[in-house]
């Protein structure tokens, strides 16, 4: 899978997020910075970013990946 199709998955999914995908040694990261995700439960979050990924992750396009849930105040450290 093209990291931008995975990036594309998400942004549907959340159109107001601000998404990156990057890859290495076979594992992916997907980061998704959100005002959404405010007040939000960690797990609840994934849930919200694996969702549009489930299906590309169970057909095995995708293996190994790690979400990073964030608010914009998390994200800016």
């Amino acid at each position: 899978m093209e990291l931008s199709e995975g990036r594309d998955f998400v942004l549907a999914a959340s159109p107001e997020s601000e998404v990156d995908v990057d890859l290495a040694g076979g594992h992916y990261t997907v980061t998704v910075i959100s005002e959404g995700f405010t007040g939000g439960r960690s797990g609840a979050r994934q849930q919200r970013v694996y969702a549009p990924l489930a299906s590309a992750i169970a057909a095995g396009h995708m293996h190994a990946v790690n979400i990073r849930a964030l608010t914009p105040a998390e994200a800016a450290g």
